[in-house]
């Protein structure tokens, strides 16, 4: 790989005809314990969780955010973590209420809370729906016992089988997380948790292969983890599974279950012998990252991204939960916030929008980047020689081998912006 001497031709400025979806992404910082595995923004709750200072934060957090979005629909939101389940129902619908008297909430938007399997989670469940969450995102991982002792889960499988039961009689729309490729691990258990999943027929799977992140016990102390072949195997394994299954896999790590429907003609009685299937489960807050919609992330570190006519903004609130306290009890959560430079968008975009297995229609790049297509044409042009994508007139979307060596796929699309050629 050698420097370029001429930059990337076909650049203009950013400009949007309409501004992209917006969705609202709410930061529950704390957990009862912190998993070896995790790199996300999460500290275990050593005395009780300050629920009612950290509600008032968050609704103050949103108050100084509305002129940047005033008047924009939400179209979903996503209480994430940490383990949002530890607050109480009470909690969750006051920041609800917050939000709706500040933004207009799409009558049927998409209301997601990840919550944990334990017995004391469980029993908040009812009232979390009764509060307005629509969609239940619990954190199995495995339902093997050995399995979940080695990933410091504080469940156990009959806590998490007991949960997704209880969970089913208030949530039609359940994802269960899972995870493959843990310590000692082979594919007949990776497989077994599957089966052990489809047996409660969820909405939506999230399949995540585990990898050791900086900053996490695992990388600091690396366990004795299943070989390539091997975590390939579970991979093409639960792919082929969960296809039989009737689940869609419509993006990197996450399958929605497929409903058919059957449909008439106008004005005519009788059932056409035809079948329309068509998936109503995919995430839709997470569908909306992955076409590089914007999305308002509020709470201790919650990243967000915020478009206007002429640019793109990226910001980040202040990270510790009690420093976040102190700022937006002042008025000042945003830690860090800088826009997103023309050259650096198409990236951006791609590294999204590739995630999704059918890829993106072409109109899309420039209603949601703001730029012309033309901006990553090089890096389109690259990708499909190497047969990492393919594309048409009205869509483009990673192939098989694209989808399976994504790093390298979104590798042309960094090296292209950076004003690189592959030798």
């Amino acid at each position: 790989m050698g420097v370029n001497s001429s930059p990337i031709t076909h650049r203009s400025s950013i400009h949007f005809r309409a501004l992209p979806p917006l969705s609202l992404y709410i930061h529950m910082p704390w957990c009862a314990r912190k998993c070896p595995y995790c790199d996300f923004n999460s500290h275990e709750a050593r005395a009780a969780v300050p629920e009612e200072r950290y509600v008032a934060a968050l609704v103050a957090d949103l108050e100084q955010a509305l002129p940047r979005v005033w008047g924009r629909r939400v179209t979903s939101v996503f209480f994430g973590g940490g383990t949002p389940s530890l607050f109480s129902a009470r909690a969750i619908a006051a920041i609800l209420d917050a939000a709706r008297a500040r933004l207009p909430l799409a009558p049927d938007a998409e209301i997601t809370l990840e919550a944990n399997p334990g017995t004391v989670e469980a029993g908040k469940f009812r009232e979390f729906a009764a509060a307005g969450v629509n969609r239940l995102s619990l954190g199995i991982q495995s339902f093997d016992p050995r399995h979940l002792k080695a990933l410091g889960r504080i469940h156990d499988d009959n806590e998490a089988r007991r949960a997704i039961e209880i969970a089913q009689r208030d949530f039609d729309n359940l994802n269960l997380d899972l995870m493959y490729g843990l310590p000692g691990q082979d594919v007949e258990e990776a497989l077994a948790d599957i089966e052990a999943a489809l047996s409660y027929a969820p909405r939506h799977l999230s399949c995540y292969h585990l990898t050791l992140e900086p900053n996490t016990t695992f990388y600091r102390y690396p366990p004795a983890l299943p070989d390539d072949d091997a975590t390939a195997a579970m991979q093409d394994g639960i792919e082929a599974r969960l296809a039989a299954a009737g689940y869609e896999h419509y993006e990197t790590s996450a399958f929605a279950k497929s409903v058919t429907r059957r449909i008439t003609a106008p004005g005519r009685r009788e059932w056409k012998s035809s079948l329309v299937t068509a998936s109503s489960a995919r995430c839709a807050h997470n569908m909306n990252y992955w076409t590089f919609g914007d999305y308002l992330g509020i709470g201790a570190g919650a990243h967000g991204k915020i478009s206007f006519p002429d640019r793109i903004s990226r910001e980040m609130r202040v990270k510790h939960p009690e420093r976040y306290l102190e700022a937006a009890e002042r008025g000042a959560p945003v830690q860090e916030e800088h826009a997103v430079g023309a050259d650096a968008v198409g990236f951006e975009f791609m590294m999204n929008a590739l995630r999704l297995n059918d890829g993106f229609p072409v109109r899309m790049f420039e209603e949601r980047a703001g730029l012309p297509l033309t901006a990553v044409l090089s890096g389109l042009d690259e990708a499909e020689r190497r047969g990492l994508i393919e594309r048409d007139h009205e869509r483009i979307a990673p192939t098989a081998l694209g989808r399976r060596f994504l790093n390298d796929l979104l590798q042309i699309f960094l090296i292209k912006e950076a004003g690189l050629k592959v030798e």
